[in-house]
Protein backbone atom coordinates (compact mmCIF):
# COMPACT_ATOMS: atom_id res chain seq x y z
CA UNK A 1 0.00 0.00 0.00
CA UNK A 2 2.80 2.42 0.73
CA UNK A 3 4.94 4.08 -1.85
CA UNK A 4 8.68 3.38 -1.84
CA UNK A 5 9.55 7.06 -1.37
CA UNK A 6 7.28 7.34 1.65
CA UNK A 7 8.81 4.24 3.19
CA UNK A 8 12.37 5.54 2.69
CA UNK A 9 11.48 8.84 4.34
CA UNK A 10 9.98 7.14 7.37
CA UNK A 11 13.02 4.87 7.74
CA UNK A 12 15.55 7.72 7.67
CA UNK A 13 13.71 10.57 9.41
CA UNK A 14 13.52 9.32 12.98
CA UNK A 15 13.37 11.24 16.26
CA UNK A 16 16.75 11.76 17.91
CA UNK A 17 17.37 11.72 21.66
CA UNK A 18 17.33 15.53 21.58
CA UNK A 19 13.90 15.67 19.88
CA UNK A 20 15.32 16.66 16.50
CA UNK A 21 14.95 14.80 13.21
CA UNK A 22 17.99 12.59 12.56
CA UNK A 23 17.41 12.48 8.79
CA UNK A 24 17.32 16.26 8.41
CA UNK A 25 20.47 16.59 10.50
CA UNK A 26 22.37 13.90 8.55
CA UNK A 27 21.30 14.92 5.04
CA UNK A 28 21.06 18.71 5.25
CA UNK A 29 22.65 19.68 8.59
CA UNK A 30 19.31 21.14 9.66
CA UNK A 31 18.23 21.22 13.28
CA UNK A 32 14.59 20.44 12.62
CA UNK A 33 12.19 19.32 15.36
CA UNK A 34 10.65 15.89 14.89
CA UNK A 35 8.32 15.28 13.09
CA UNK A 36 9.74 17.26 10.20
CA UNK A 37 7.75 18.20 7.11
CA UNK A 38 8.96 15.08 5.26
CA UNK A 39 7.52 12.82 7.95
CA UNK A 40 4.28 14.81 7.95
CA UNK A 41 4.03 14.41 4.17
CA UNK A 42 4.78 10.67 4.20
CA UNK A 43 2.34 9.86 7.00
CA UNK A 44 -0.44 11.92 5.42
CA UNK A 45 0.08 10.11 2.10
CA UNK A 46 -0.11 6.76 3.88
CA UNK A 47 -3.28 7.77 5.70
CA UNK A 48 -4.91 8.99 2.47
CA UNK A 49 -3.99 5.78 0.66
CA UNK A 50 -5.32 3.58 3.47
CA UNK A 51 -8.56 5.55 3.72
CA UNK A 52 -9.11 5.38 -0.04
CA UNK A 53 -8.47 1.62 -0.04
CA UNK A 54 -10.92 1.06 2.83
CA UNK A 55 -13.61 3.15 1.13
CA UNK A 56 -13.24 1.31 -2.15
CA UNK A 57 -11.15 3.87 -3.98
CA UNK A 58 -7.76 3.20 -5.47
CA UNK A 59 -5.70 0.31 -4.21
Amino acid sequence: MTNEAEQRILVVHLPGVDGLCTGCRAWWSRLTPYPCWQVDWATSRQARSLTAALLGGRT
